[in-house]
C-alpha cells in the first residue's frame, strides 16, 4: 500500500533537517549552520501512534530569490507540497516572522493542503515564550512550539500530524497477485522486459534514460500466475539527480519497493554491477523484500566460458 507524505518545509536554516532526523530517529540528512545545505530532498519512513507514513526533507524556500541553486530548492519543494497529504512549515522563533515566512505561508495556503505551524528552536521547557503568539499572525492557526534538538513538544506536533493522516491508500488488486517491482538504473532495459512479459507495448519504451517518470501498474495473467508488475523511474546517484521531475520519481521508486512482495533488480550487463546497483539492491533487501537479479543486455556482452562466473561472483 502507499503511505501518506509528510513534506518538512520552511525556510533556510530553520531547523528543518534537524527535525527530519528527529522524527525518523537516525541522522540521515546533513545537518549544518549554512543556509542551503540542504538542496534535495531526503525521504524516509516514520510512525507515530501505529500509523506509518513517509517524510520528506526539502531545501529552504527562498520566495525571491534570483539565485539559480536557490532557485532550483525552492522548486524541489513546491514539487514536494504539490505531492504531500500533510505540510509541516517550520519556524524560527529567535528570528520572529519575517518576510519570507509570510511568503511561504501564502504559497502554502494556497496550495489547499492540511498545515501544521511548527516554530523551533524553542530550546526550554516550561510556558511557551510570548514571541510564540507572533506567529498567528501568519494565519496558520496554532502554533506549535517544539525543539528540533532536544525532541521538546514534537509528540504534539506529531498528533496534528496524525489527525490529517489519510489512511494508506489499499491497493485495488487481490491477495491473489503477486506485485513485482522492477527497480534499477535509468535505461537498463525496465520497461522493456514489462512489454516483452505483456507481450504488448504497455510501457513507454526508449533509449532516453529517465523516461518512465512515475510508477506504472501493469496486470498480468499467464499460464505461471497472477502478477501486478511495477514499472519504476531508474534510480541514479544522488550526485546525478537534477532534474526537477526526477527528484520526486526516485521517491516512487523507493516506495514501490514497500508496495512490492518482489523486485527484480535490473542490471545492464554493458556496464556490469555497479555501486549503484549495490545500493539499490541493498535497499531492497533492508526492506526485506524477495530479489531476483535480471542481467539485461547479454546479446551485447563478448562472452566466454568464464563470463557467466564473473557476473555471478
Amino acid at each position: 500500500m502507499s503511505l501518506p507524505i509528510v513534506a518538512v518545509v520552511g525556510r533556510p536554516n530553520v531547523g528543518k533537517s534537524t527535525l527530519f532526523n528527529k522524527l525518523i530517529g537516525q541522522r540521515l540528512s546533513i545537518v549544518e549552520d549554512t543556509p542551503g545545505v540542504t538542496r534535495d530532498r531526503i525521504y524516509s519512513k516514520c510512525e507515530w501512534r501505529g500509523k506509518e507514513f513517509m517524510v520528506v526533507d526539502t531545501g529552504g524556500i527562498e520566495p525571491d530569490s534570483n539565485d539559480v541553486i536557490l532557485a532550483q530548492m525552492r522548486r524541489q519543494s513546491e514539487l514536494a507540497i504539490e505531492k504531500a497529504d500533510v505540510i509541516v512549515f517550520v519556524t524560527d522563533i529567535r528570528c520572529g516572522v519575517t518576510a519570507d515566512d509570510y511568503a511561504v505561508s501564502e504559497m502554502l495556503i494556497k496550495s489547499g493542503k492540511p498545515i501544521i505551524l511548527a516554530v523551533n528552536k524553542v530550546d526550554s521547557l516550561g510556558e511557551p515564550p510570548l514571541e510564540l503568539y507572533e506567529f498567528y499572525n501568519l494565519g496558520l492557526g496554532e502554533p506549535f512550539p517544539i525543539s528540533s534538538v532536544h525532541g521538546h513538544g514534537t509528540g504534539d506536533m506529531l498528533d496534528a500530524i496524525y489527525e490529517y493522516l489519510p489512511a494508506a491508500n489499499e491497493e485495488e488488486y487481490g491477495e491473489d497477485k503477486i506485485k513485482v517491482a522492477v527497480i534499477g538504473k535509468p535505461n537498463a532495459g525496465k520497461s522493456s522486459l514489462i512489454n516483452r512479459i505483456a507481450g504488448e507495448e504497455r510501457v513507454i519504451v526508449s533509449d532516453i534514460a529517465g523516461t518512465t517518470r512515475d510508477s506504472t501498474d501493469t496486470v498480468i495473467e499467464n499460464e505461471y500466475g497472477k502478477f501486478v508488475f511495477i514499472d519504476t523511474a531508474g534510480i541514479r546517484k544522488k550526485s546525478k539527480v537534477t532534474d526537477k521531475v526526477e527528484h520526486y520519481s526516485v521517491l516512487r521508486a523507493y516506495m514501490a519497493v514497500d508496495r512490492a512482495d518482489v523486485c527484480v533488480i535490473m542490471l545492464d550487463a554493458t556496464e556490469g554491477f555497479t555501486e549503484q546497483d549495490s545500493k539499490v539492491a541493498g535497499y531492497a533487501h533492508e526492506q526485506g523484500k524477495a530479489c531476483v537479479v535480471a542481467v539485461n543486455k547479454w546479446d551485447l556482452v563478448e562472452k566466454d566460458d568464464k563470463t557467466m562466473q564473473e557476473f555471478r561472483t
